[in-house]
């Protein structure tokens, strides 16, 4: 299969366009100069395969990112197993089968950190996949993301189609989700720190010991390197996109304090979990074609928080 040489002027369908990573996609595909395809859920959904089949038969996109998904952090994951597994199953399944049947030239699946072992070598390597036991707060998601990564790999052996599998890291940015009982840690305490903020609040409780170290990569880069790795990536094996750092829970609380400007006391409740104890992913793989983050996790955050007081000062989050 021929590496691409660039996306301007072809047909690029976004699934999940509205999403953290599918909007940052759209921004950067906008510069790329592709002619952008999208279908808001209420019209289309993604887990019925007839529907699914129908409209990409119709618009007939040439190249699709896939980061459609349902997400959440540990709560939702616990909250609902059930849509959690079914619905990223569904989604994967039918759009990778109605890539097939449209002959589309190429598709890359979103996929994520999490689809490592809970114990995987530290940074992990795509070659840990499937080495030991996942992490339990995340297991259903992350289960669903092993078998898109696996219908990856089978629909290139079988049918010979250009398909890539891209597995971010810890994402952060513009368009999060900060609805506590479904959002990720950055956003979670963005919101928290700053409502905090807002009623002249002393301490905030965090969950966990605070100990747990993680990688975080601004969407902006993430969507760069999924526009790079689409020219520039051709295998069946999955590829790590990271920024190669970590920090510890307790760190980022109070880099985030810092960033809203609330100087109160961070508390930390080890009765609640922690998830993986450490999640660096290894990327070396990317490193070697050429590609790096631009984006440091303090102008990240600063970015996040000024996309998320407009929407707060707009009263998108009005109780």
């Amino acid at each position: 299969m021929a590496h691409l040489s660039e996306l301007t002027g072809r047909r690029v369908w976004v699934a999940g366009h509205r999403g953290l990573v599918g909007s940052a996609l759209m921004r950067r595909l906008l510069r790329e100069g592709a002619k952008l395809l999208s279908v808001p859920h209420a019209s289309l959904d993604l887990r019925r395969q007839a529907e699914t089949e129908a409209w990409v038969a119709q618009h007939r996109p040439e190249f699709i990112f896939l980061a459609a998904a349902r997400v959440g952090g540990i709560l939702a994951n616990a909250t609902y197993p059930g849509q959690f597994l079914y619905d990223n199953l569904m989604i994967e399944a039918n759009v990778i089968e109605a890539a097939r049947r449209c002959r589309v030239q190429k598709l890359m699946l979103l996929g994520s950190s999490c689809i490592y072992p809970r114990l995987a070598p530290q940074p992990m390597p795509e070659s840990s996949l499937l080495g030991g036991p996942l992490e339990e707060t995340n297991q259903w998601y992350a289960i669903a993301k092993i078998a898109g990564v696996k219908l990856v790999q089978a629909y290139r052996r079988e049918y010979g189609m250009n398909l890539i599998a891209a597995m971010p890291t810890n994402l952060y940015g513009p368009n999060d989700n900060y609805d506590l009982a479904a959002s990720h840690v950055v956003p979670a305490l963005i919101r928290r720190i700053h409502e905090a903020k807002a009623e002249n609040a002393a301490r905030v409780t965090i969950w966990g010991t605070g100990a747990p170290k993680r990688e975080f990569l601004h969407v902006d880069d993430l969507a760069d390197a999924c526009v790079f790795l689409m020219k520039h990536w051709d295998d069946e094996e999955p590829i790590n996109v990271g920024s190669g750092e970590e920090i510890t829970i307790a760190e980022l609380a109070h880099l985030v304090a810092k960033t809203v400007g609330w100087s109160g006391r961070l508390e930390f409740d080890p009765a609640k979990p922690d998830g993986t104890p450490r999640k660096l992913l290894d990327t070396r793989r990317l490193t070697a074609l050429g590609w790096k983050p631009s984006i440091g996790l303090r102008e990240g955050l600063a970015n996040a928080y000024a996309d998320f007081l407009g929407r707060w000062e707009a009263g998108e989050f009005a109780p």
